[in-house]
């Protein structure tokens, strides 16, 4: 197969992995999975075990980074110690129940979550210190810390194809022909 060939189905599966973890689908592992069939496709070269373990390291932050971005935030709006585990389950739950009331795929998922982020975190905030201002508080920064880990996902899963692509580009050794 030729090497330019090659290189633009790898750029198209790490476009398609990018996009789908700014869709909140599992992307990054997308990415790592497209680096394992690059390396089978070419025989397993030297020094692709360190990329695909870097590559692994990066999709594993990514998710630490996107699960507790909500926790790490709402701590530090000065939640209750239980409002940030709220904000994590309300996002989950919103993923999964709110996403219908907007019939719109993958766009009523990442706005059910984000609700559910907000209401989970107030709902436990106002439980804990029956103040609405406190409540609404700590539930914008659950929803802020939501989208800053979704954020931070998105940059590492464009890192990730980055760096995918051009130690791909450089294994492959393609020369660019003088004009």
């Amino acid at each position: 197969m030729s090497g330019w060939l090659l290189i633009a189905g790898l750029g198209c599966s790490c476009l398609l992995g990018t996009a789908m973890t700014a869709l909140r689908l599992p992307g990054t592992w997308w990415i790592l999975a497209t680096a394992v069939v690059f390396s089978w496709w070419r025989g397993w070269p030297e020094g692709m075990g360190w990329a695909l373990g870097l590559l692994g390291g990066a999709a594993i932050l990514g998710e630490i980074v996107e699960f507790v971005g909500s926790l790490v935030l709402t701590r530090r709006a000065r939640a209750s110690r239980y409002a940030g585990w709220g904000g994590m389950l309300g996002g989950l739950l919103g993923a999964i129940f709110l996403s219908f009331l907007i019939p719109v795929p993958v766009v009523g998922t990442v706005a059910g979550a984000l609700a559910g982020c907000f209401l989970g975190a107030a709902m436990v905030e106002f439980a804990a210190r029956k103040r609405v201002a406190q409540g609404t508080r700590v539930g914008f920064f659950a929803a802020l810390g939501f989208v800053v880990g979704m954020a931070t996902k998105v940059a590492v899963a464009l890192a990730m194809s980055g760096g995918l692509i051009g130690w791909a580009v450089a294994e492959t050794k393609i020369v660019v022909p003088a004009p």
